[in-house]
């Protein structure tokens, strides 16, 4: 195990490829390696979504429909497979307040399906796509990679606990897995729970934006495309196996400040911001350190935040037709259970 892999050549399995990162990733890498091949395992749930791989090349590409947790499909997916990055996962915090099970079911079940199947069939290198929340909140500084894991959501804490079993593969069995954990991506194709498409999406109908407490929870937003360069180059690199990799831009706003942009690029008065009751438990900050990844591969993050905001934004302005029909439905249920109780703390006057 851990032997080199020639990306050019390679086949490689694809776990919630049909999801915001994973198909993201799956264009990037077809793209940069036409001569591979993608096999791509989803279980299609409200987040994954089979179109998000649409105008791939048939001949560089294999979908199977099915679930991290199901050996058998796992098994069926990885057969042939050199290679193994898992971004399936529950990743919506708010959602894990809700239905924690979910999460404990495929964040941590579901990794150790993926870990005993790469053992068996001894792929080459397995790489554990996780999150800069299992740090919990960083309100000074930056966490390193040796920074202690300290999960403050059920959401944080399923990832901190797959992230550990794949390093304890490692270590037990020899697994060649690596761990990388990033900051908050936007871009195109994400999920209109999370707070960009969210708040892009409904300033478009003139929809009052849900603003949790004051708005000054701060991330470090990571355009998608920058993730997954950051990826490639992981999978690139040789001995990074039972290692963690930060993966961040240094680009920090709040919440308050990305709303402001959101509404300003699209000509919406900040009088549809509504100051809501906060959730649970919700961090303050959180930024990582990314010196490690960039000393052994050399990469760096290449788009600023505020020209991929805008890109971003455009996206979901002349792709309506994506983004519209999820917005009905389950959506509206959710979306009224999240917000349509919660109380108003303060609205924007103009």
């Amino acid at each position: 195990m851990g032997s080199p892999v020639d990306l050019r050549k390679t086949r490689i399995l694809v776990t919630g490829g049909a999801g915001f990162i994973g198909s993201n990733f799956v264009h990037e890498f077809i793209a940069r390696f036409p001569d591979s091949h993608v096999v791509v395992l989803d279980a299609l749930t409200y987040a994954g979504r089979r179109e998000n791989l649409d105008g791939l090349p048939p001949r560089s590409f294999t979908f199977h429909h099915g679930d991290i947790r199901d050996p058998v499909a796992v098994s069926a997916a990885m057969a042939g497979c050199e290679v193994v990055i898992n971004f399936a996962a529950e990743s919506h915090v708010d959602r894990s307040i809700e239905t924690p099970g979910d999460f404990i079911q495929t964040d941590v079940y579901g990794v150790f399906v993926l870990c005993e199947e790469a053992r068996r069939a001894r792929v080459a290198r397995m790489l554990q796509v996780s999150t800069d929340e299992v740090y919990g909140e960083v309100l000074e500084g930056r966490a390193s990679e040796e920074w202690p894991l300290r999960p403050r959501s059920p959401y944080a804490a399923s990832k901190a606990g797959g992230d550990l079993l794949a390093l304890a593969y490692h270590t037990t069995y020899g697994l060649p897995v690596t761990v990388s954990r990033c900051t908050n991506n936007f871009g195109p194709r994400q999920y209109p729970e999370k707070l960009v498409p969210l708040f892009v999406t409904n300033a478009i109908d003139m929809i009052p934006l849900p603003v949790y407490g004051d708005g000054r929870n701060r991330r470090d937003w990571l355009h998608v495309r920058d993730h997954c360069e950051a990826l490639i180059a992981l999978l690139e690199q040789e001995g990074t196996d039972g290692q963690v990799f930060n993966i961040g831009a240094g680009q920090e706003s709040d919440v308050l400040g990305m709303t402001d942009a959101i509404l300003s690029h699209l000509k919406r008065p900040v009088t549809l911001i509504r100051h809501v009751e906060d959730r649970p438990g919700h961090d303050r900050r959180y930024a990582v350190d990314s010196a490690r990844l960039t000393a052994l591969t050399g990469w760096a993050p290449r788009i600023p935040l505020a020209e991929g905001l805008r890109e971003t934004i455009d996206w979901y302005v002349t792709n309506e037709g994506w983004w519209r029909p999820i917005k009905q439905g389950d959506f509206k249920e959710y979306y009224e259970r999240m917000y349509g109780q919660r109380r108003v703390l303060k609205e924007v006057r103009a």
